[in-house]
């Protein structure tokens, strides 16, 4: 098979560039440089224990736990509220994230949801 050349790229680019293009045919995307914005949040179950995740698509995840197909955790205390989220630069930033949150005690989770809520300290970097 003939290799196809895009003028001024490297060989093997055509490959690339029609690959990129099927994905975006099968996923609906707009764009091939679209990359999902990574979340952490947490939410607040029925018996007031929180629960922190990290998802690349919030809305998605937020319907997965009301639907009790999240998680084992969230599932056996429905209904969930999301109480805090923050938008982080990558996926790595999200999981560090959500490990420091994991990490917190209780009063510093309540202390975090609360100011919050208030629209001081979530900076959705």
């Amino acid at each position: 098979m003939a290799q196809v050349e895009l003028h001024g790229h490297p060989p093997g680019t055509m490959g690339r560039v029609l690959r990129g293009v099927a994905r975006l045919l099968r996923t609906g995307r707009t764009s091939l440089y679209h990359r999902p914005v990574p979340h952490v949040y947490i939410l607040r179950c029925r018996d007031g224990s929180l629960y922190t995740g990290a998802t690349t698509d919030l809305a998605r995840r937020l319907r997965q736990h009301r639907a009790g197909t999240a998680s084992r955790y969230t599932r056996s205390r429905l209904p969930v509220k999301l109480v805090w989220k923050r938008r982080v630069a990558s996926w790595s930033a999200a999981l560090r994230e959500e490990r420091r949150i994991k990490a917190l005690p209780r009063p510093a989770k309540l202390l975090l949801t609360r100011v919050s809520a208030t629209g001081a300290a979530d900076t959705g970097r």
